[in-house]
């Protein structure tokens, strides 16, 4: 299972999204050899199709995949150097696929901004300066154990000194390019600067209302903080209103999320984007038995999607019968769809697409 480390600076409202993600916690009992402590919640990738399909279906269970939050303490300036709860903060960080990063935007006499002041711009550079920092002493480790003109680690080398080089800059670790023969060396280091990143901002009720945006310098900040190539997700979240969702009826969510002019809450979308940012897709099975989705990375083909549903399918795998959800939902059965010849018999080159229903052959 993937997972999301939720850091933040102290006093911007981490443990508040948190305990309002745990309330959307589900039953784990299908997801084996996952250990939940107090400060992990597994939560469901918000998909209205499992409903559909498992009508159509008849389907005694829904199956929803899911993404693993934790809540990782509070970080301080001064955490590589140990200050706070510094190194336990950071090793608990190297341990996470992305880094949900939590931004204070909303002013409130009653809470102390640890800097004294709102200022997003200059909190996200505080945060990514101390990961640079910590990375840093990672590389300079390794470089002290590793010999120039040793042959066995001739491509580890360059790209130890790439990467001290740029950290040194202040640059993060996904802005710099890497051969394909050094990029082993750098994911074997789990640098923090290599990760992905969801910038969560955390606002009032009355920017909320209002439609907040990010102004242009913290859009400029964004920027510098994209890996190549790619945008910065971010999402804006009031996170005592996401609580106070958390604890509603479904009546009560469908009127406060009306009042506030939302189709769905904040949290739906910040698990949402996480599941992109980690450029990942949603296909799915569906059956008497159960409707269920499943987790494979954009790109995948089918065979290594397989191995989702199980370990063994990727080597087993012989063929796939694949429709697209809305396809199926369209014709109003799997055995009707078989019969129109509208599902399509695919081999092992076969790319495996967002919405795929799939039957996999071993």
């Amino acid at each position: 299972m993937l997972s999301i480390g939720i850091v933040g600076l102290p006093n911007v409202g981490k443990s508040t999204l948190f305990k309002a993600l745990t309330k959307k916690q589900i039953d784990i009992q299908n997801y084996p050899f996952t250990t939940i402590d107090p400060n992990v919640g597994v939560v469901a990738v918000p998909d209205d199709r499992l409903g559909l399909l498992a009508k159509m279906s008849g389907s005694k269970k829904i199956i929803p995949t899911a993404i693993e939050f934790i809540d990782i303490a509070g970080l301080v300036k001064g955490a590589s150097q140990g200050e706070g709860l510094g190194n336990k903060f950071l090793a608990n960080i190297r341990e996470v696929d992305a880094i949900a990063e939590i931004v204070r935007v909303f002013d409130d006499s009653d809470i102390i901004h640890v800097h004294k002041q709102i200022n997003p711009s200059s909190d996200i550079e505080t945060i990514n300066a101390e990961l640079i920092i910590a990375d840093l002493e990672t590389v300079t480790k390794r470089l002290d154990k590793t010999r120039p003109n040793d042959p066995t680690v001739k491509d580890a080398y360059p790209a130890l000194i790439k990467l001290k080089e740029a950290l040194q800059k202040g640059m993060l670790a996904y802005h710099v390019s890497f051969s394909d023969k050094e990029l082993p060396t750098v994911r074997e280091l789990t640098l923090l600067t290599y990760k992905k990143f969801i910038y969560v901002f955390n606002i009032s009720e009355a920017q909320l209302k209002g439609g907040w945006q990010p102004d242009d310098a913290l859009l400029k900040t964004l920027s510098l903080s994209a890996a190549p190539g790619t945008e910065t997700q971010w999402v804006a979240v009031c996170n005592t209103f996401e609580l106070l969702l958390s604890e509603a009826t479904p009546e009560e969510q469908e009127m406060y999320l009306s009042e506030v002019g939302l189709k769905k809450s904040g949290l739906d979308t910040l698990i949402e984007r996480s599941y992109k940012t980690l450029g990942l897709l949603t296909f799915l099975t569906t059956g008497e038995d159960e409707t269920r989705a499943w987790t494979a990375h954009v790109g995948d083909p089918i065979p290594r999607a397989s191995r989702a549903i199980h370990t063994d399918f990727e080597q087993k795998f012989i063929r796939a019968d694949v429709i697209n959800w809305k396809e199926l939902l369209d014709i109003g059965a799997w055995g009707k769809a078989r019969e129109v010849g509208k599902l399509k018999t695919v081999g092992k080159d076969y790319t495996i697409q967002e919405g795929d229903v799939v039957e996999i052959k071993i």
